[in-house]
């Protein structure tokens, strides 16, 4: 038991540490070839935050858990709407009537529905996983295109400030240290998660997609809410409700996506019936705070966080 549990706890620590040494590496290097922070902050970074869970799913797809793959993004999603933004709401308000965040917040809610629409065909095959990244490029392109207009308009954009993570200093060798740890350590880590989550779902007899829901979404979701608690002491409402949003939206269009390329993921009919639901809910539930000027407040926090562990509660039994 000890062993299984410290499998999945070791495993799920290489993850984190290597995703971020992947996102130090990969981030100077592309400043150090020329590549401009802007294009560095849209595609490199989003993408290397998100690949712990994109280790994660295509491991358990070619393993033929296709409960870990689906849950880690189904319930890292919900995760991060109740917890990760409920949790920070306790320690401090966050002043989100001040945000603007309502296109954004549109594109995420249009990505989980076509997420869910694509879900009831059965199968997340070759075919959805193109039109999920199909999706997933035409937004990267207008977030393009948005930061374009705002430089010609002769205002700064978010995305045009320096990547996290960038060292202009930064010394060659450590470069190629930092990407060689994070290429070597995600597929150990995964490997390591999945296979120790495999046997606690033998061992507690539930399903890989309970052990999805559950540990691997909640686990792959602390990063985030590092981040967001950190956003919320610092008042600064715009990071944390942006990075849930974004971080979301690639959950859905890239991880999956990627992972249906490598290997074909069935979907469980529970997940119709409703997982994929209290996703699209709990996504809907924070309209208040994007559309009618609400702060998050810490009422919202004991709600969100009270939902999640409602939700956990009716996952596990």
């Amino acid at each position: 038991m000890l062993m299984i549990w410290g499998g999945v706890a070791i495993g799920l620590v290489i993850l984190l540490l290597a995703g971020d040494a992947l996102v130090k590496g990969a981030v100077n290097l592309s400043l150090r070839v020329g590549i401009p922070a802007l294009i560095v902050s849209l595609t490199i970074v989003a993408f290397g935050t998100s690949a712990p869970e994109l280790l994660i799913s295509v491991n358990a797809a070619l393993d033929n858990v296709p409960g870990i793959a689906l849950g880690n993004v189904v319930g890292s999603n919900t995760a991060n709407i109740l917890l990760v933004l409920g949790i920070p709401a306790l320690l401090a308000v966050m002043h989100t009537s001040e945000c603007d965040t309502r296109k954004s917040y549109v594109i995420m809610v249009g990505a989980s529905v076509l997420f869910i629409a694509l879900a009831f065909r059965g199968i997340f095959d070759p075919l959805a996983g193109i039109i999920l990244l199909a999706a997933l490029v035409l937004i990267l392109g207008d977030s393009f295109r948005d930061v374009l207009v705002h430089r010609r308009a002769g205002q700064a954009a978010p995305e045009e400030e320096e990547p996290e993570g960038a060292d202009p200093d930064m010394p060659w060798w450590k470069i190629v240290l930092y990407l060689a740890l994070g290429l070597i350590g995600l597929p150990i880590g995964a490997d390591m998660l999945v296979d120790s989550s495999v046997e606690l779902a033998t061992m507690f007899g539930v399903s890989d997609t309970v052990i999805g829901l559950t540990l691997v979404a909640l686990g792959t979701s602390l990063p985030e809410l590092a981040t967001t608690v950190m956003a919320a002491l610092r008042r600064q409402a715009d990071v944390a409700l942006g990075n849930v949003i974004g971080s979301n939206m690639f959950n859905l269009l890239a991880i999956i996506g990627i992972a249906s390329l490598i290997a074909p993921i069935p979907v469980d009919p529970e997940f119709l019936r409703f997982d994929l639901w209290v996703m699209l809910g709990a996504s809907l539930l924070i309209f208040p705070l994007v559309f009618m000027g609400r702060d998050l407040t810490r009422i919202w926090g004991v709600v969100l966080s009270a939902l999640y562990l409602g939700y956990i509660a009716l996952v596990i039994l």
